[in-house]
Order: C-alpha cells, then sequence, then structure tokens
C-alpha cells in the first residue's frame, strides 16, 4: 500500500452506516462520519477528521434514505474530500461468515450469494450488513471490497465449545455455538501484550460490554469460549435483546400466548434486555443517572449475569489471569465495572478505585490499555478502547496485498 492510499471501513446497522477512512501504509485514521435515522423520520449525516472538525453536515428531513441512496451520497462525498488519495479497497463488518469464513474475504457475486443465505442466523444483522456492498458493487464497480466478520476469531474453538446437546441431523446443517464480536476481542488480544507482554501467553476473560454485549475466554490470544452461541441474542442480557433463555420460554410464549414467530423476534430482540426489565430505557447512561428501582434492578441484573459467565469463562480456561473490558458501558461506567470486579474477588480480583474512577481521562491520554486493580491483584483488570474499524482495515489490506 503506497503513501496515497486509503482504506475505507463501513460499519452498517439496520437504521445507520457508520465509515472510517484510513490513509498509508500505516492506517492513519484520517476522517470518519456516519448516516443515521435511515428509512424512517429525519435521515442525518455527519463527519468529522479526527482532530473533531466538523468536515460535513446533511439532514433529509422529507424523504429520509435507504441503504443504497446513503452509500450513493457517502461514494459522492467521498470523492470530493480524497484530496487525491486512491481508494484501495473498502473493508466492512459482518456479523456472520458461517462455517466457510474464518477469515476475511474478498466480497464477489458468490461470497455474497452464500452470506445471503445466513440471513435467518442474523436476521436484524446480516441484510444491513450486505446493503451497503450491494450498493458500492453497483455503484463503484471497480472498488475492490473485502467482508471481516465477527464469528470468525471463535472458529478455532474446541468443538465442544461449539457443540449443542442436539441430535446430529440438526447439528449437521449448521446449527452450533458461533460467537460474535470477535473483530473486538481480536483487538483487545492484539493490545494487551503491547501493555504488558505477560499478557501473550495468559488467560483471559474480555468483556465487549454494549448495547450488544457478550465476554470471551482468550488463552494465548485465541478464543476458547463465548457466551454467544448460534446467535448474537445469547449469554449476557444487552441493550434491547434478552440474552440467555430458558428455551421452555419461547415454546411458552407461543403455545400459551399465541405470539407468532415476528412478535417473539421482537420481544427477544428489541423489547428485552435493559429496555425491558427498565421499562425506562435501553442506555446504561440513562439508567445510572435514574432513581427509579427498576433502573437499579436492571443493572444489578445486567452485572450479576456478568458475573456468572465470568465463572463460566474462567472454568473452560482453567483459571484466570486478567479480566478486560471494552464496549461502550466497559470503557465508559466505573460503576458497572466496580460491581462485577467486585463479584470476581472470588477469583482473584482487587479492583484499584481511584484507578477505575480515572479510567476514561487516563485512557483518552494514553490512547490504549489501562489497568485498573491493584498491585497485588492476583488477576488483572484492564480497560481496552473498542477498535474494531482498525482490525476490519488491518485486515482488509492484508487481504487485498494477498490476493494482488
Amino acid at each position: 500500500m503506497e503513501a496515497a492510499d486509503c482504506i475505507i471501513v463501513i460499519n452498517a446497522g439496520s437504521s445507520s452506516i457508520k465509515f472510517t477512512l484510513f490513509v498509508g501504509p500505516a492506517l492513519l485514521p484520517s476522517l470518519k462520519g456516519k448516516v443515521e435515522n435511515l428509512y424512517r423520520g429525519t435521515t442525518r449525516f455527519s463527519a468529522q477528521d479526527f482532530q473533531g472538525a466538523v468536515v460535513g453536515e446533511r439532514s433529509w428531513a422529507d424523504a429520509p434514505l435507504d441503504h443504497h441512496a446513503a452509500m450513493a451520497f457517502l461514494i459522492d462525498f467521498a470523492g470530493g474530500h480524497l484530496q487525491g488519495l486512491r481508494v484501495r479497497g473498502i473493508g466492512h463488518r459482518i456479523v456472520h461468515g458461517g462455517v466457510r469464513y474464518s477469515g476475511p474475504q474478498l466480497l464477489d457475486d458468490e461470497a455474497l450469494s452464500y452470506l445471503e443465505t445466513l440471513a435467518p442466523l442474523a436476521p436484524l444483522h446480516l441484510p444491513h450488513n450486505l446493503a451497503p456492498v450491494r450498493a458500492v458493487a453497483a455503484l463503484a464497480p471497480g472498488v475492490p471490497q473485502v467482508g471481516c466478520f465477527d464469528t470468525a476469531f471463535h472458529v478455532g474453538q474446541p468443538a465442544l465449545a461449539q457443540a449443542f446437546a442436539l441430535p446430529e441431523s440438526i447439528t449437521s446443517l449448521g446449527v452450533r455455538r458461533y460467537g460474535f464480536h470477535g473483530l473486538s476481542y481480536e483487538h483487545i488480544a492484539y493490545c494487551l501484550p503491547l501493555a504488558d507482554p505477560a499478557l501473550a501467553s495468559a488467560r483471559v476473560v474480555a468483556a465487549h460490554l454494549g448495547n450488544g454485549a457478550s465476554m470471551c475466554a482468550m488463552a494465548g490470544g485465541r478464543s476458547v469460549a463465548s457466551s454467544m452461541g448460534f446467535t448474537a441474542i445469547d449469554g449476557l442480557p444487552m441493550g434491547t435483546r434478552c440474552g440467555a433463555l430458558d428455551p421452555g420460554v419461547v415454546l411458552y410464549l407461543v403455545d400459551q400466548l399465541g405470539m407468532d414467530v415476528a412478535a417473539v423476534q421482537k420481544l427477544l430482540y428489541q423489547e428485552s434486555g435493559l429496555l425491558g426489565v427498565s421499562g425506562i430505557s435501553p442506555d446504561m447512561r440513562t439508567l445510572e443517572a435514574s432513581a427509579d428501582p427498576r433502573a437499579q434492578l436492571a443493572i444489578d441484573l445486567f452485572t450479576y449475569r456478568a458475573g456468572r459467565e465470568l465463572g463460566s469463562l474462567a472454568a473452560a480456561l482453567g483459571g484466570l489471569d486478567a479480566l478486560v473490558f471494552s464496549g461502550g458501558i466497559g470503557e465508559n461506567s466505573a460503576r458497572v465495572r466496580a460491581a462485577i470486579c467486585r463479584d470476581a474477588a472470588w477469583l482473584g480480583v482487587e479492583l484499584d478505585a481511584t484507578l477505575n474512577a480515572a479510567a476514561g481521562s487516563a485512557r483518552a491520554e494514553a490512547g490504549g490499555a489501562f489497568r485498573i486493580s491493584t498491585a497485588e491483584s492476583r488477576v488483572a483488570a484492564w480497560v481496552v478502547p473498542a477498535n474494531e474499524e482498525l482490525m476490519i482495515a488491518r485486515h482488509t489490506l492484508a487481504r487485498l496485498e494477498s490476493h494482488a
């Protein structure tokens, strides 16, 4: 990759498209932005450079954009702000790679056709991940595109960690534990040895806590087990997702309450989690600021379940050397970190309250991993800022260079 080349990273959700521009062989972040409120209300666009200066804003009040129209606008916007840079390729965050893709993949028609068959495994994510890929293929067909999968990091887990106790006729169809948030965990595995070389071979449980939340057991930087399973709804309670649920509850909803598949899906994915328990908000910041007992219940359930998962994942590792927090809640909520570490005292976690309270500002200054446990703690606790975009940029560049 030459100095005048750049990689664009696209992270598309159901109602938004986020992008980041990385420049040169060092992949220096240069520009970032998002188009939000697709399909409904007022669609808004904003972009900033990495010094925080606004370089673009626009809104569409009367005719909200869809994914295709949003990508058409972003391609046009990028064309006016590349300043002589050549787009080497576009990297996309894609939630599911199935059993076929264990690493970054060039997104040709064959790959897209396969990925579209996986939509039932991630119905609220995968179609929206793929929509911008199709748009770019139509609008800028000469630009290579690479898919980077949230499931790929977990592909090497032991077979027992991926298995359900179901008949082979079902599991042979691909019904197994996949795990998600792999790009975030891969970034943590990259950062930890830089912060402390002893952690390169450590037994680590990483907690990616945000609107989507999961935990992952890693040994020597490799995934051993994950709280998420067949879909991104399993494991921890999340902003609006229920997390782990007795399958009998779903049968009850259908059989006794007469709910159809669409209603059950909406309940479990969009009306549960922190929002469902609190009845107030899916946002941890709002809940922490609330005096409503239901808000406290939602926070308590979230941290309790995290403690349960931590014990399970530590057992999968045969012990624990480090606990890592990442994601919007993991990086910004000292209260949640303190509660989880308190419940993990039996594992040897001893939190430094002063460091934990200062983690946000100290992390911003350091620009990387920040330890929040005491010097005497048998299990180190860290905060590592999530940066899936950088991992996608690295994967995209590597895949393009290996294909050249």
